[in-house]
């Protein structure tokens, strides 16, 4: 079973489904389309409020033209060890400017969604069950330090190691 997190607590009832052959959005569902689909659907309407799926090989530069016309972007992970959904959303929020909700689908891990929160990603469909149970206890991983600046600030007072300073020569 699929839950969304948000840092705030589980959602009840999001209407955003991933389509599939046997999953079609229903009433009250939105679904989220590829990245081809969406833009046909804003070539043919001037609708606004649209949600997209991007996959790992596609290239998110592609969404710029849609950004104030999508509601939600999900950023694909479909297994713990490929990242590039995390350079994808590192792209939406620093680069092309995305504000609004940025959803993290397939493989989430309790141990990865703190660094997921730092590249800006602010919602998860979650299906692991430790993750469910450690989410539900409020129980997320720590980072104790971080050495490169992301989407999201450090906590006040950390410091980015990169910006030290030399001591001055005597």
């Amino acid at each position: 079973m699929t839950r969304i997190w948000r840092e705030t607590g589980f959602v009840e009832n999001d209407p955003w489904v991933i389509e599939t052959e046997e999953v079609k959005a229903g009433e009250g569902h939105k679904p989220l389309l590829s990245l081809e689909e969406l833009a046909v659907k804003a070539e043919e309407s001037n609708e606004v409020g649209f949600g997209v799926l991007i996959k790992p090989a596609d290239d998110v530069r592609k969404l710029e033209p849609y950004l104030y016309r999508l509601e939600l972007v999900a950023v694909a992970f479909p297994a713990f060890n490929d990242g590039r959904a995390f350079s994808h959303a590192s792209l939406l929020r620093e680069r092309l400017g995305y504000t609004n909700e940025l959803r993290a689908v397939g493989d989430v891990l309790i141990d990865q969604v703190p660094h997921m929160l730092r590249c800006g990603i602010d919602s998860f469909a979650v299906t692991n069950e430790t993750a469910i149970k450690r989410l539900t206890e409020k129980r997320l991983p720590e980072i104790p330090h971080y050495y490169q600046p992301t989407a999201r600030d450090a906590e006040p007072g950390k410091s980015y190691s990169w910006r030290r300073q030399a001591k001055p020569a005597a």
